[in-house]
């Protein structure tokens, strides 16, 4: 990068290029593609937080929130909840969050873009705009997030980071494009949430806690309070991505290197232009996302087998080296809460062997507390697999072999997990979990008039009928 020159203009540093993209894009720049590859995400993100209106984690931030008052101006899935667009971005994004259920993309940094959209859902409800307007701020936020996530070499979380700091850098943009602030002002908004977002990956290593899954919706949070900050004349530093002291130069001093290119090379402008939203991803099960091609692999094996959880002495999972060491060290062999259970791989294997499926419900304290899963769990033997390593992230290469008493060995291995783009969730499978996961919040029927109006959004001029089908009627 060279030297940090605090003479630049403000149109030197990359939040210009970022901020004058996003500010001149519109709904009819978007490709067909893309337009329906964001309802689909949409479908999912809205399902996970109907399921995640429920947790435990949002009850307290929601108690809080009413304790804290606030203008009733948007309004949060579940609960129906009215508050100001900052607050209801905060909790429409940990409703998404909650389960770790929503969708990932995972190259040099894991991320979850699907976290951003309440940034955008904030202000379109706030100011009355369209199902359009949605599908564009859902697809600049996974652009942006997407980007932040590939270009570090090697990412911040190698650094002990957590993605929420390249959230914090997404979010101001969106939140400002659909404030229809100017490039300037967007770029301000990068500066006034970047600047106090950074955030440590102390928040995913070892034992979980509720701030796990709370990071990135505060991330997204800040961005929608720095877009309403910049609107007003606030300003933050413009080079807070590349310039002195700002992201690039503080991790260049531990050795680390980032491709900018990365970030606006290609930038998409037209129908024509290929959108990142394509490329990202879903989960088919409600855990961290490098635990699915193991528990897929684990799956196949059992069920083409029949294999009875008793006939097993041993199941060894081959995975890559930071797989290994986010999902299998000693805390993840005995959680004691769902956010370190959801990220265990020895819990999700063997909750998955003995109950047949890994499901919303096999998080439930009540089943994350039972004892009888403890010798199962320590049938499971996480190693890390060099071969692996070069072949990520292009592939989340993981093998299996389950040992039986007998001697048997059986081995199977999942590169390419289902969700992943290249074997992608359909909308009908989407239905599936999104009927599973907001039946007991709204109703089927809801659930079902859900799935038609999602999937015809940009036909909707405003997001009044989404938000109110979207409100608990039925009493979990």
């Amino acid at each position: 990068m060279g030297g940090h020159d605090t003479s630049k203009n403000n149109t030197d540093f990359i939040s210009w290029q970022l901020a004058e993209w996003a500010s001149k894009l519109t709904y009819e720049d978007l490709s067909p593609e893309a337009i329906q590859c964001a309802k689909l995400y949409l479908y999912d993100s809205f399902g996970c937080a109907l399921g995640g209106s429920q947790q435990h984690d949002l009850e307290m931030f929601l108690d809080h929130a009413r304790a804290m008052g606030g203008a009733d101006t948007c309004t949060v899935f579940g609960s129906g909840f009215r508050t100001d667009p900052v607050t209801a971005a905060m909790l429409n994004a940990l409703c998404i969050r909650a389960m770790d259920y929503n969708d990932i993309y995972w190259k040099a940094d894991p991320a979850h873009p699907s976290d951003i959209i309440p940034a955008a859902l904030s202000i379109c409800e706030m100011n009355g705009l369209s199902g359009k307007d949605l599908i564009l701020g859902t697809c600049i936020g996974h652009e942006i997030e997407m980007r932040l996530a590939e270009f570090g070499d090697p990412g911040v979380r190698e650094y002990g980071w957590h993605h929420a700091t390249i959230t914090c850098i997404a979010s101001p943009i969106v939140a400002g494009r659909m404030l229809g602030l100017t490039a300037e002002q967007i770029q301000q908004a990068i500066g006034i949430s970047a600047s106090p977002s950074m955030c440590l990956g102390a928040v995913t290593a070892g034992k979980l806690t509720n701030m796990k899954n709370t990071v990135d919706p505060m991330a997204t949070r800040c961005g929608v309070e720095a877009a309403l900050l910049a609107a007003r004349g606030y300003s933050g530093p413009e080079h807070v991505i590349d310039g002195k002291e700002g992201l690039v130069h503080c991790f260049e001093k531990f050795g680390g290197k980032f491709h900018l290119d990365m970030l606006t090379d290609a930038l998409p402008t037209c129908s024509k232009c290929h959108w990142k939203i394509l490329d990202c991803g879903m989960k088919s099960f409600p855990i961290e996302a490098l635990s699915h091609a193991p528990l897929t692999a684990m799956m196949k094996i059992v069920k083409a087998h029949d294999l009875d959880p008793d006939q097993i002495t041993e199941i060894k999972v081959e995975v890559i080296a930071r797989a290994a060491d986010i999902l299998g060290d000693p805390a993840k062999y005995r959680p004691t809460s769902k956010e370190t259970a959801d990220h265990s791989l020895p819990y999700s294997l063997a909750v998955g062997l003995v109950d047949g499926m890994v499901t919303p419900l096999q998080f439930k304290q009540e089943r994350i507390d039972d004892p009888a899963l403890i010798p199962v769990m320590d049938k499971i033997k996480v190693v890390p697999n060099d071969e692996f390593e070069s072949l990520f992230p292009k592939f989340q290469p993981s093998q299996v072999t389950i040992t039986l008493q007998d001697g048997t060995a059986h081995t199977e291995r999942v590169d390419v997990p289902k969700g992943d783009p290249r074997d992608p969730m359909t909308e009908e499978e989407i239905a599936v979990k999104f009927n599973a996961l907001g039946t007991a919040v709204v109703g089927e029927a809801t659930c079902n008039d859900l799935r038609t109006l999602i999937m015809n959004i940009e036909n909707e001029t405003t997001l009044d009928r989404l938000f109110e089908s979207m409100t608990a009627r039925v009493t979990a």
